[in-house]
């Protein structure tokens, strides 16, 4: 029996899809994350420790349990694990992808470095080193252009993302962001990534990469407009209503990133915009779509997202991969305010609207919640299936209508209020 390795950060909501997947499989399943003893206890599975923000150390763990039972293949979950993934497999002679490669996704401003080198459509941009001031961010907006965008180079889930309109409004910003950053572990040191807005809407492209040609399983649309300030997600919906000159752009210039940044095998996740014909990378991440969003795909084979990616790490025989008939998507329920979530109810009132298969709240009662841009997560995932892509949304649209979130003010240990950050 094939033997797969699932890299798994200490809080993720993929880890039960992909299980699902490896026992649909018939593969043995073992789970690396920094906290194994926690997660076997919940997830009753073995797993074992590996340190994820140490790519190296995190291979060595992982060499070592091969020299006892020896792996097929090594599967990230999520972008905390893509590093080590590729580390380790380069190491044990698998399926992968060369470190370097996933090294470039998972940092924005080596990505787009990248880019720049084989010329591939991108905005323009700058970096705004951790001592820049306001003079510094001054000129570097003026070689990027506005509006422009402040982004981290390492978190993800728009976090941190914020869009600025004058110099001065880019100075306020590129503080926010350094702190949102910092808070979340980026080191202090880190540049910040300054790139040009770009106009049009933004569509998501789901692909798999094997031996470096790219298949791609999904175009999804976000009806909402990102327009910022921040940019907080809701809707995708697949298959794209983009004209085929749209959709043909986006799809090529997803390839020609893929080959820019030196990515070959396993999951591609990329943001394109598109406007009056041109498609812009915004984002390319070696890893599958984010979240629960994973459930709108469903293909004529029976197989799912995740089983097609650890069939394609085993190297077996791919799989047709044309999507079943119909549309589907995903509404990612956004956080209204910062507090302690008392609750979210009406799953009954949305469960009863005509297209919506299942509603997920992933958010206990009782936590402290915080919104995009200073969180990264979604108290949970509305999913929604009809005949055409605009029956979708409006079923979603219906079914957060329904929705009645509750959120109290957060206390600190003082009984204060816990203002929300930014």
């Amino acid at each position: 029996m094939a033997r797969v390795l699932l890299l798994v950060p200490s809080a993720t909501y993929r880890v039960k899809d992909f299980l699902e997947a490896a026992r649909a499989l018939g593969v043995q399943v073992v789970v690396g994350t920094p906290e194994a003893h926690a997660l076997q206890a919940v997830m009753g599975t073995g797993a074992l420790e590996v340190p994820l923000h140490d790519p190296q150390a995190a291979a060595d763990a992982i060499v070592a349990h091969d020299r006892v039972a020896p792996l097929d293949a090594i599967v990230a979950v999520d972008d905390g694990g893509t590093v080590a993934a590729a580390v380790a497999g380069e190491r044990l002679g698998l399926r992968t992808n060369a470190p370097e490669a996933v090294a470039a996704a998972r940092d924005k401003l080596r990505m787009r470095a990248r880019l720049d080198a084989l010329e591939v459509p991108q905005p323009r941009y700058g970096a705004l080193g951790a001592d820049a001031g306001p003079a510094t961010v001054a000129t570097v907006v003026a070689t990027v252009g506005l509006p422009c965008v402040v982004k981290p180079t390492t978190l993800s889930g728009s976090q941190g993302v914020l869009r600025a309109d004058s110099v001065e409004e880019a100075v306020e910003v590129a503080a926010r962001v350094r702190r949102i950053a910092t808070a979340a572990g980026v080191d202090a040191r880190a540049p910040l990534l300054v790139e040009r807005f770009a106009p049009g809407p933004e569509v998501a492209v789901e692909g798999l990469l094997s031996d470096g040609r790219l298949r791609v399983l999904a175009v999804f649309d976000k009806p909402d407009p990102l327009e910022g300030p921040a940019f907080e997600e809701s809707i995708y919906v697949t298959p794209s209503r983009l004209d085929a000159d749209d959709a043909a752009a986006v799809i090529d210039v997803t390839a020609a990133a893929t080959r820019a940044l030196g990515l070959r095998n396993g999951p591609v996740h990329a943001e394109v915009r598109v406007a009056q014909g041109r498609a812009t990378v915004i984002e390319v991440a070696a890893r599958t779509i984010g979240g629960l969003c994973s459930r709108t795909l469903s293909f004529s084979t029976g197989r799912t997202l995740e089983q097609l990616v650890i069939a394609q790490a085993l190297g077996r025989a791919e799989d047709a991969t044309e999507p079943m008939a119909g549309a589907s998507g995903v509404l990612m329920l956004p956080t209204p305010r910062a507090g302690r979530l008392v609750g979210v109810e009406g799953s009954e009132r949305a469960l009863a609207i005509a297209g919506i298969t299942a509603v997920e709240i992933t958010v206990a009662p009782g936590r402290t919640v915080v919104p995009v841009p200073e969180g990264n997560r979604y108290l949970g995932f509305v999913f929604a299936r009809a005949r055409s892509a605009d029956a979708v949304v409006e079923a979603l649209r219906r079914a957060q209508a329904s929705l009645v979130i509750t959120i109290e003010p957060d206390t600190g240990p003082e009984g204060t209020a816990v203002a929300a950050a930014g």
